[in-house]
This record gives structure tokens, C-alpha cells and sequence, in this order.
């Protein structure tokens, strides 16, 4: 009774106690207590909640980094005292031997403030600071005298924790590399950028100049650079001087341009010089006025164009109308360029000189070839009249050279032209304009190319010259197709019916039967689960600083904190997984019944937007009243298009009558969970395989010595590679073309040398004998390399350029070990099943296996209808993991090969692991791999290309802390496997140089930019040079089309994804008058269409199939990787030229990746066509080089170039009476230099 009495009169008198304690809590607010624990005890631990002491409450929400705690562990701790309660609560726990130490008076603030080092990238950079690693935060106060950072600079950084942000911030950050180089010349400017020796990198942004110098192409210089990420240049300028006396500052182009535009001496030129909107094929005049305004006379000599339109669709129009007109030019004011004549003399029409001719374009022929000017593969020079033609008879190829010529010609035309208009290119006619006097000049154009294009009108007075942009936007009827199908609405994400509730309970779930084929695998479970930890969590999902709680992030890599490092970058690409997938949840879905799965129209999945796969889990929500739900466990069984069927409880299917449902996407953990495994593995490999710094050899794992007869025809058989290679590569186009392969003929790559002989079984050579005999040198070193395997257990490294034959050199390794060393086991491991089929159709194609040597394993989820049908049997023998893996030769995916973890293998099972396109791994999946051997005699291979196409990872954190950097990229950057002066270390790394695949004209450029000019061209001859003399070629035997293409940029709904309507219907008509020719057609399948965006590549086939041509392959570069094409046309969409430079990563997007843009150029044989626009690319260095590439071989057609373009080719020399050096520009006194000071060495 006294007991409910107390309680009664506790409720009526609680709003007092309640004010009264309020009241104290305010109080205490202001002289809170801070308890500081060193040494405590966790004496009691309950499911998510402890005791420190007996008296310090915590969760694990305040363990830092997550780390799980046990009774008895020893921590430290921060707590205050609950205002409320009078009890005592952490706010910080770290295990004590992790991290502080106990220093008697250690406060908390002397422990955050604890300067930490940190190696990292510059992320973003302003006037008042910038980040690293886009985390830590540094004002300029930081950085080291004489650095000026710009983004991407590789720095190394002091580093603490601010108590009240919780967020890290640099106190000293100064470049991780430097070094001085002097004498270096100039290679490129490109805008306010430019290249020293093709390899350095800078931004006049950024860069230490000397007063009144302004570097230009060809300047010998010295400079200071620092170690930056720039693109495909791994160093920066950070200051730069001439090496010899310089004179006055030469004028930036865009200067000279402005004060070309403005008018002079009185006389005023209209400025009302747009042509509008212009269909293709139509014309529109307008005119232009020069009216003097001033009191002396001002003579005209000439009218003239800069030639920035290749296509020419700017004329002056004539009137001949009057026979006095007739008769006054031809009684000596005769034009010099007569209508509808051309007068070529020496590759150029003579016109008055020009002041500004360093900005003015090459002169092109009404043709496509290009006349006059200067490249790698000098031009014909004509001396006959060439013909204008109009937009018909540019249709034709060939070019009829006998026009009838002669002034007497010239004369009977003109009359017989009277009464008519005429165009010209060019009039030069003396004009004298008296004060007070308007001239007009009629400027006609005709839409001839699409997009926005520019032409400079010159006004050429004796002593000065006025000119006036000319612009035009040409579109086609065809656009109006593809414009955006509704307004661009960005998609925000929907609550669904759960979230819009208080923590709804769940009151029941219902599972459904697991996918069939998992269930017939025996599979012993004993993968950890590995989950994300809740501080790591809780930080991301605040936005915080990731340092706080993983502090390991901002150390190099090594073996110490490999296995937490990888873990956390992990559970990083994770979060963000899960991120992204609960944008895509459905609220209030309504399904289709179907016989025996549920079907859900998913919006955005045909372009993976979410990814699924089969056997992905999802959630079905129907909610109750009172905010009960009922949660549905269903399978993923089929996937068309934009449709998923789902597997789902049989009771469930049943009653289901289409009322609404919440649907949830779930991240499917296993692959994570694999490499979490994998990395635990990586403490028994320590330095020798994951951080090599000395190579130990072993004894040969092969002792057998080569056959005679090998070295006697190495010569020979060199002497005789093209010719074989030629013979080869047409065996396999023919077995391509006959079909006589299951597989898909996009996985086929015709340049490797690959024979594809059926027999079902050949005479295996005697040992010392390689069983492809069309090995070049370099492939066999290779092998033999391999086979003896002394460098063991250290990696050894197969860099395969494109086209060079790494995948048939990688086969005839795994043949050379299976026959000759009886003992050994392989696992042959890719990242994609395309790349792993590829291996195990090369391998059954080369007649030297037994069918029961050869095992190919797949994942549970992959359907068999995409197993090419070759590969079924060695398919089914996979289906029993134990049984699949005492094959000799297993071939996997890297994470499915986190099977084998799973039955019990022995340590050393396998004895060989070789990675293939090991650079599109990230480092854990290729340790699933590798964990597999014996860190003591395995064998590792990697094969692939640094340069190419790295891992996809999608959370940008854990890309700037280095998940992106594949192992095969890392240990390439190692000193022990890093190219010195004579090459890289044969024991390591070899380094394949023959092409097989594409003109020298396409190679030269990729070659320069990434392969230190190395590779060479052994490709068939008669393939790649098939379209060198195609009519549409600017420079004929040069295969190589960049059409510079203005138009707009766009994206529709809540579609992220952009797409360009104009350049699609360029890529079209390019496909068409390839396709579509009379004359020995291009077949629709040897020509693709690379495109970056998944919208854009929808746009291109709907125009590809309105023409009969769905057979041309168009997809993203992601899915061109391996693959080749006797044709390949890229469209590069984006096109906002507004954008500025330290913007220039979202103008371009995908773009501005130089592994991308190597995959995408080295993807063709004979032809290569880039589609965009020029004032956009040229911002980024690698499409810079490619547009100065085809600008100086006459191929840039299309819009009018980039000014600075034009400018580019100007190679300057200046000379002046002053001198100067690096050491006068930084202030050098008698013992100090701000510069040397800050980095540490001497001027």
C-alpha cells in the first residue's frame, strides 16, 4: 500500500522535481565535469553496453574505430558527469594498448593535439586552404615557404584532432617528392596549361614565374617540380625559369584575338554577326556594315577568312547581276579568288599578308583533304583550280583534277553568270571608304556541319586589320528525336511507408527458398560475417572526418596496418553501396503476378541504376495499421531489361493480390566478406609477396634446357613475324567469320596471335619447345621466366600494352607448366567473367589439354545462359567445389575463387595463381587469390596494365585513400619493380613492345603519353591500312577523324545521365557512310561506338536501328577493355564551355580519367573518329595532346578550334638584355633560400 501511495504522489509532484533538476542541469551545463581515466577496466560488458570501474557507463558507440571490447580489457577513457543522474558517462573509450599511453598528467587535449603523419593527395585547393584526402583540412599557414599546392599534389602532412569538431587539420604540409631539373624544354601550352618534356606538368595558375615571362612551346628552362597526379603526368611545375636571356612578354593569344576584334582609326564594323539557328543544307546571307566615322579616307584591300571551319560553310556572296558589274571586274578589279574557284599556289591561296596569320587555320580544300600546313605525313600540293563544290558533290570520294583552268575560262564563266549571285572565299577588290561613308559586305552560310561553329572574318587595311566572329548553329531533323522526353528533375529519394513511421516493428518475416544453385554446392560455412563497425558508420553517415576514428588511413601502407587499412576502406566502398541502393527504394510498388515469381518493374536498372544480380536479396514491405509491417524475403531469379523476377515464399505468391509494397534493395555482402577473409591472410605473406624490397632467388622450378632448334629460327622466325603474325591473324578472322567459335566475338581478340586449331588433341612438343612457335622474343622470355620461377614467392609482373599478345602469352605459360612440371596446380583468376572465359576458350581452343585437366568454376548467381556454350562442360565440372578443385588447371573469378576458403584446403594447395587484367582488381580481391598459396614456394603471375582501366570503386574515400590502386599499380611504383635507366628488372617485370592490333598513326600518340614511346607496330598490314584512303580522311593515310562538335549537353527526367542529340547524329552518319557504301563496305560489327555515359549510348542506338544498323556494337569504355574494332567512333557527350578550370573534374566527368581515355583510343585498327567538343577537351591534357596530334596532321575538322590551338603551333624565340635564374627569382641572400629552406635541397 505505501509502495503505491510513493508512486501516486511521485507522478503529481514529477513536473517539480522535473523543473528543479532542469534547473540543475543548466547549472552543471556550464561547469560540466570531465573525468579522465587512464588504465580502467571493463568490468562488466552487456549486448551493447559496459562498465569502466564500475561506474563509467559506455556503449559502443563511444569505442573508437569499433573495436570490440572483453571483460578485463584494459582502456582509456573521457567522461562526464550526467547532469540528470549524477552518474558518470564516456563520451571517448580506446582500448588502452591501441592507442594512448599513460602519462600520469596526460589531459585530453594534449593527447588530440598529437601531431600524426599523413600521406596523401591534395583534394581541393582555395585561397584559404584546401583538404587532403578530402578529410583533413589545412589553412595556407601550413604550408612550407615556397609551395603553392594545386589539386592532386602528392603531400606529406603533421596532423591533429580538433576537440569541438572532431575533424583532423594539418599543421605543416609540404610535397612528398621533389626534385630540380634544368635545361628541360617546353613541349605544349594548351590555355592557361602546359607540358615540359612531355612528362611534367603545369598551370600558369599555379607556377612561379619571373616577371614579364610567360613560358611558350620550344623554351629551354629550368624547373623545380613536385611529385602530382595530373592526369597521365605524375609530376608538376612548381616554378620555372628560362635558361637563356628572354625578351618581352609574348601576348597570350586570347589577347591578340581581342584587340583583333575592335575597331579602329573611326572606322566601326557591325557587330550583329550571328547566323542563328541554321538547318543542315540551309542558307541565310547577312549583311555586314563598315561605316567610317572618322575625317581621313580608308583604302579596303581585302575581304578574307582565318579559315577556323574546315567545312567552310562561310562564303562572301557576289552580286552579278549587271553587266556593269561584269565589266567592272573584268576591266581590272577582276576578285584574285574568282566565284566558285579556288586558286591553290604552293598548299595555300595567296592573299594579302596578315598580321595575324599565327592565328589563322591552315588552309583546307573544299574537299577533305587538307592542303598546305605541316604533320607527320606531309600532303600533296596542288597547282590546278579545284572546284567548289556544293553539299552533293561533297559526297563523292574522288576528286576530278581536270577542271577546266585558264583566265580566258574564268572570264566566259563570269559572264555567263551575270544576272546571278556568286560565292567566294575570299575577295580582294580595293575599296576606298570616305568619311561619313557605310560599305556593306554580304557574308552568306550555308549549314554543312552540325553544332555551333565559329569563322573569323578578316578586314584587311593597309596598316591595320579589323575582324568579326562569325557563329551559325546548324542542327538536323533528327535531333528532334532524341531531345529530353521531360525536364531534368534531379531524383530525391522516396521514404518509404517504414521510414515515414517511429521505428515500425516488424511483425513477422517471411523467407523465401534460397536460390536453386547454391543449393547444390557444398559449401561448409565458416565465413566470417565481418560487419561494419558503428563508429565507422555513425562518422560516415555525419559526414565526419574518417581520421578520427581510423587514424591508420593517413599512414602509408605496410605490412603493420595492411590488414586494418583494407578492412576500412572496405567497410567504406560498403557504406557507400548501401548509400546508393536505399535511393532506389520503391514506395508503394505494385507487382505482376506471373506463374511462379513475382515481377517488379525497376526503373534505371537496364543502366544499372540500382545493380542487381541473380540471387540478390530483396525486401518486400506490407504495412499494417499502428505501423506493424510484415517484412517478405525474396530472391532475384531473372533479370530482363528493366523487369526482376522474384523468387518468393510459395504462400506468400499465392495470396498476393497486388496490393502496394515497399521494396528494399540490400547490398549482397559475400564478395566483401571474401576479401575481409582474404585480407586476414595477408600477416603469413609478410614483405616478401605484398612488400617486396629485395628479390631472394630460388632454385628453378623447371631445369630443362631449350631445344636447339628454337635458338637456330629465333632469327629467322624474327626476320619472318609479320608475315606469320599476318597468316595467324587471318586464320582466326576467318574462323570468326564462319562462326566456327561458340563464343561471343566480342571476347575474340584477332591481334594476339591466337590459334584457334580444333582438333581434339595435338602432339605435344618435346620438352624445351614452346607450343605456339609464333612467340616474338619478348613472349618467350616471358615463359620461360615463368616457368622456371626462381623469383618465387615475389610477384612476377607481365605488362601488356594494348594489342601486344599478353593473354596468349599468359596461355602458353599455363601449357608450358601443366606438361613439364607434373607437381603443379594452377588457379588462373580475372575480375570478370568475360575475361575468365576468354582464358579457358584460348586454353580448350589450343589442342594441348585434356578435357579433365580443365575446370571452369562460376558463382551461384551467374546464369547459365551466358556460359558460352563451349565451356558448359567444363562448367558442370565446377558445380562440385571440392571435386572442381583437384583439376590441374581451375579458372575462376578472383572473388569467386573465396570458394575454395571454404572446404578445407591445405596451405599451398595450388602452386601457381596467375592474375589476368590483374590492374582492374582492387588489392584485397586479388588477395583471395593469392591467400591460397604457400607464402613460401607459390608462384605469383600478374598480368595486365597499369595504364589501363583500374578497379571500379565507387566511394570517393576510399578511392583518395587508395582502394582504387590495383596490386599490379602499387608494386609498379615500388623501387624494386620500378623502370630504371636500363629498363625494369627481367626477373620481375617484363615489358611487351610489339602491337599487333592498329595503324602507326593511332598507335604513335597512346605509345608517347604512357608508353614511353616503346611500342612498335607488327600489326597486319593490309588490315590496318584498309581505310587509310577513304574519301571522308582530312590527310589521307593519316586514319585519324577529330570533328569538333559544339552543340548542347543534356539529361532528361531524373536521369543522371547525360547524352549530346548532335554528336549522336554525327556518329551515325559516320556508321552510315562507312556501312553504307558502294564500294567495299565496313561491316556494321567491325565497327564500335564508345560513348561515357549510359544515356548517350541509348540515344546512339535508337538512330543506329532507324538505319538498319543494330548490328554496330555501343557501350561504354568499360566494356570495350580487351577488345578491338577495324573502326572505332567515340563521342565524348559533355560540352559546357562555361566551365572553369578547377571545375573542370564535373564539366568532364568520366573523361577526365587518362586510363579511360587510353582504353578508348587504343581500342581501333584502322580507323579512329573522336566526336566533341574541342573547347571543352582541350582543358584536359590528354585530349589536348590528341587534339594537337590531329591538328597537326590535318585531321581536326569539323567546329571552329580552340584559339589557343591555333596559337599552339607558334614556336617563339625571345630574346632581351636581362638574365635570370631560379635562384634571383627566389630571393636569394647570402645564406638563405626561401625555396631550398622549405624543401630541403640546394639551387
Amino acid at each position: 500500500m505505501a509502495t503505491a501511495v510513493h508512486f501516486v504522489v511521485s507522478k503529481l509532484l514529477w513536473p517539480l522535481w522535473r523543473r528543479a533538476e532542469d534547473d540543475q542541469e543548466t547549472f552543471g551545463a556550464a561547469t560540466e565535469e570531465i573525468q579522465q581515466v587512464h588504465g580502467g577496466v571493463v568490468t562488466r560488458l552487456c549486448q551493447d553496453y559496459g562498465l569502466i570501474n564500475d561506474t563509467i557507463y559506455f556503449t559502443s558507440r563511444e569505442v573508437l574505430g569499433g573495436v570490440p571490447l572483453r571483460d578485463g580489457d584494459a582502456v582509456n577513457a573521457i567522461a562526464i558527469r550526467d547532469g540528470a543522474q549524477g552518474g558518470w558517462r564516456a563520451i571517448r573509450v580506446e582500448r588502452h594498448t591501441d592507442a594512448w599511453e599513460d602519462m600520469g598528467d596526460t589531459s585530453l587535449e594534449s593527447d588530440l593535439e598529437k601531431l600524426r603523419p599523413l600521406v596523401g593527395t591534395v583534394t581541393s585547393c582555395d585561397l584559404d586552404g584546401g583538404t587532403i584526402n578530402q578529410t583533413t583540412f589545412f589553412p595556407r599557414s601550413a604550408l612550407c615557404e615556397g609551395y603553392e599546392p594545386m589539386k592532386g599534389d602528392w603531400v606529406q602532412a603533421q596532423y591533429v584532432i580538433s576537440p569541438t569538431h572532431w575533424s583532423s587539420q594539418a599543421r605543416s604540409v609540404s610535397p612528398l617528392r621533389y626534385r630540380r631539373l634544368d635545361q628541360v624544354r617546353v613541349s605544349s601550352m594548351f590555355g592557361s596549361s602546359g607540358v615540359v618534356e612531355d612528362s611534367i606538368f603545369f598551370s600558369l595558375d599555379s607556377l612561379l614565374l619571373p616577371a614579364q615571362y610567360r613560358p611558350t612551346p620550344g623554351d629551354l628552362v629550368n624547373v623545380v617540380v613536385v611529385e602530382s597526379s595530373q592526369s597521365f603526368y605524375c609530376w608538376r611545375a612548381l616554378c620555372m625559369g628560362p635558361c637563356h636571356s628572354c625578351g618581352p612578354a609574348v601576348p597570350m593569344p586570347e589577347v591578340e584575338l581581342e584587340a583583333l576584334l575592335k575597331n579602329k582609326e573611326g572606322l566601326e564594323v557591325s557587330t550583329d554577326t550571328d547566323f542563328g539557328a541554321l538547318l543542315l543544307g540551309e542558307s541565310k546571307e547577312l549583311l555586314i556594315w563598315i561605316e567610317n566615322k572618322g575625317s581621313e579616307p580608308h583604302q579596303l584591300k581585302c575581304c578574307d577568312f582565318a579559315g577556323w571551319d574546315s567545312q567552310e560553310q562561310f562564303t562572301f556572296i557576289l552580286d552579278l547581276g549587271s553587266a556593269a558589274a561584269v565589266s567592272s571586274s573584268i576591266n581590272g578589279k577582276l576578285p584574285l579568288l574568282q566565284p566558285g574557284k579556288t586558286w591553290l599556289i604552293n598548299g595555300g591561296p595567296q592573299v594579302p599578308a596578315n598580321p595575324y596569320a599565327a592565328y589563322t587555320r591552315p588552309r583546307r580544300s573544299s574537299l577533305r583533304g587538307s592542303i598546305g600546313g605541316y604533320g607527320l605525313y606531309p600532303l600533296p600540293v596542288l597547282t590546278e583550280p579545284v572546284e567548289v563544290f556544293d553539299e552533293e558533290q561533297l559526297q563523292r570520294d574522288e576528286v576530278d583534277e581536270d577542271a577546266e583552268g585558264g583566265a580566258d575560262a574564268v572570264y566566259k564563266e563570269l559572264l555567263q553568270a551575270a544576272g546571278q549571285k556568286s560565292a567566294t572565299r575570299s575577295l580582294e577588290r580595293e575599296m576606298e571608304i570616305a568619311p561619313g561613308q557605310r560599305v556593306p559586305v554580304t557574308v552568306g552560310c550555308r549549314g554543312k556541319s552540325l553544332g555551333r561553329c565559329a569563322e573569323l572574318l578578316l578586314l584587311q587595311f593597309p596598316s591595320f586589320t579589323i575582324g568579326r566572329r562569325l557563329e551559325v548553329a546548324v542542327s538536323s531533323r533528327e535531333e528532334s528525336l532524341l531531345l529530353p522526353s521531360a525536364p531534368y528533375n534531379p531524383a530525391t529519394q522516396q521514404p518509404t511507408q517504414r521510414q515515414q513511421q517511429q521505428q515500425p516493428t516488424v511483425l513477422r518475416t517471411v523467407m523465401a527458398p534460397a536460390p536453386i544453385r547454391t543449393s547444390r554446392r557444398h559449401l561448409p560455412n565458416f565465413l566470417g560475417n565481418y560487419p561494419v563497425p558503428q563508429a565507422l558508420r555513425d562518422c560516415v553517415e555525419s559526414k565526419n572526418d574518417v581520421l578520427v576514428v581510423q587514424p591508420e588511413l593517413g599512414q602509408p601502407l605496410s605490412v603493420a596496418n595492411a590488414q586494418q587499412r583494407f578492412s576500412t576502406l572496405l567497410w567504406l566502398e560498403e557504406l557507400h553501396a548501401e548509400r546508393e541502393l536505399r535511393e532506389f527504394s520503391i514506395s508503394g510498388a505494385l507487382l505482376r503476378k506471373g506463374a511462379i515469381h513475382l515481377h517488379l518493374e525497376v526503373p534505371g536498372l537496364a543502366e544499372g541504376r540500382p545493380s542487381l544480380f541473380i540471387g540478390d536479396k530483396v525486401l518486400l514491405k506490407k504495412p499494417f495499421e499502428r505501423g506493424f509491417v510484415v517484412e517478405y524475403i525474396g530472391y532475384v531469379a531473372e533479370i530482363n531489361d528493366e523487369d526482376v523476377s522474384l523468387r518468393v515464399n510459395c504462400d506468400f505468391h499465392k495470396a498476393y493480390l497486388g496490393e502496394p509494397l515497399d521494396v528494399e534493395f540490400t547490398f549482397n555482402r559475400l564478395p566483401m566478406r571474401r576479401c575481409h577473409l582474404a585480407i586476414s591472410q595477408t600477416k603469413h605473406f609478410g614483405e616478401a609477396v605484398l612488400f617486396p624490397s629485395v628479390l631472394t632467388p630460388q632454385s628453378a622450378l623447371w631445369v630443362g634446357g631449350w631445344g636447339p632448334e628454337d635458338e637456330e629460327e629465333v632469327m629467322e622466325e624474327e626476320e619472318e613475324e609479320e608475315g606469320v603474325v599476318e597468316e595467324e591473324s587471318q586464320e582466326v578472322e576467318e574462323e570468326d567469320e564462319v562462326g566456327s567459335s561458340s563464343v561471343n566475338a566480342d571476347m575474340v581478340s584477332v591481334a594476339t596471335q591466337t590459334k584457334t586449331d580444333r582438333l581434339p588433341k595435338k602432339e605435344i612438343p618435346r620438352p624445351g619447345q614452346f607450343f605456339n612457335r609464333c612467340l616474338n622474343p619478348a613472349q618467350r622470355e616471358v615463359v620461360k621466366r615463368i616457368l622456371e620461377g626462381e623469383g618465387r614467392p615475389t610477384p612476377y609482373i607481365l605488362f601488356g600494352p594494348p594489342g601486344t599478345g599478353k593473354t596468349i602469352t599468359l596461355i602458353e605459360a599455363i601449357l608450358q607448366i601443366y606438361h613439364r612440371i607434373p607437381s603443379s596446380r594452377l588457379l588462373v583468376c580475372t575480375p570478370s567473367n568475360s575475361a575468365a572465359d576468354l582464358i579457358c576458350v584460348r586454353l580448350h581452343e589450343s589442342g594441348y589439354l585434356q578435357s579433365a585437366s580443365l575446370v571452369r568454376v562460376n558463382a551461384s548467381c551467374r546464369q547459365e545462359e551466358s556460359i558460352p556454350e563451349v565451356l558448359q562442360q567444363y562448367s558442370r565440372a565446377g558445380e562440385d567445389i571440392r571435386h572442381a578443385s583437384f583439376h590441374r588447371i581451375v579458372v575462376s573469378t578472383c572473388s569467386s575463387a573465396g570458394m575454395f576458403y571454404q572446404i578445407g584446403l591445405r596451405v599451398g594447395h595450388f602452386t601457381h595463381v596467375f592474375l589476368d587484367e590483374a590492374g582492374q582488381a582492387t588489392e584485397p580481391e586479388c588477395l583471395i587469390p593469392i591467400g591460397l598459396l604457400s607464402e613460401k614456394d607459390g608462384q605469383i603471375v600478374l598480368a595486365g596494365d597499369p595504364c589501363q582501366l583500374g578497379p571500379v570503386v565507387k566511394s570517393k574515400l576510399a578511392s583518395v585513400f587508395g582502394l582504387g590502386v590495383s596490386l599490379l599499380e602499387r608494386l609498379m611504383a615500388t623501387p624494386l619493380y620500378a623502370c630504371r635507366e636500363d629498363g625494369y628488372n627481367p626477373a620481375l617485370v617484363t615489358k611487351l613492345l610489339y602491337n599487333y592490333r592498329s595503324h602507326e598513326a593511332l598507335l604513335s600518340l597512346p605509345s608517347r603519353l604512357f608508353y614511353a614511346g616503346d611500342l612498335c607496330m607488327r600489326a597486319q598490314r593490309s588490315v590496318v591500312d584498309s581505310l587509310c584512303h577513304w574519301g571522308r580522311l582530312p590527310t589521307k593515310g593519316f586514319p585519324l577523324i577529330f570533328h569538333g562538335l559544339r552543340a548542347a549537353e543534356m539529361r532528361e527526367g531524373n536521369n543522371p545521365s547525360w547524352f549530346n542529340p548532335a554528336e549522336a547524329v554525327q556518329v551515325m552518319l559516320y556508321c552510315c557512310q562507312l556501312a553504307k557504301r558502294h564500294y567495299n563496305p565496313v561491316s556494321p560489327t567491325d565497327i564500335g561506338i564508345i560513348a561515357p555515359y549510359r544515356k548517350q549510348v541509348e540515344k546512339i542506338r535508337v538512330l543506329l536501328h532507324r538505319v538498319g544498323l543494330s548490328d554496330i556494337k555501343v557501350g561504354s569504355v568499360e566494356e570495350f577493355q580487351g577488345q578491338e574494332f577495324l573502326v572505332i567512333i567515340m563521342s565524348t557527350v559533355r560540352s559546357n564551355e562555361a566551365v572553369l578550370q578547377e571545375d573542370l573534374q564535373s564539366a568532364l566527368g568520366f573523361l577526365s580519367n587518362p586510363k579511360r581515355f587510353n582504353v578508348a583510343i587504343t581500342r581501333a585498327k584502322a580507323l579512329l573518329i573522336v566526336v566533341g567538343n574541342p573547347h571543352i577537351l582541350i582543358k584536359d591534357p590528354c585530349f589536348n595532346a590528341l587534339l594537337q596530334f590531329a591538328y597537326d596532321n590535318g585531321a581536326l575538322i569539323g567546329s571552329d578550334p580552340p584559339v589557343s590551338l591555333l596559337a599552339s603551333t607558334r614556336f617563339v624565340v625571345v630574346v632581351s638584355a636581362y638574365k635570370w635564374s631560379l635562384n634571383d627569382y627566389f630571393c636569394l641572400s647570402a645564406s638563405y633560400c626561401v625555396l631550398c629552406h622549405a624543401l630541403h635541397f640546394c639551387c
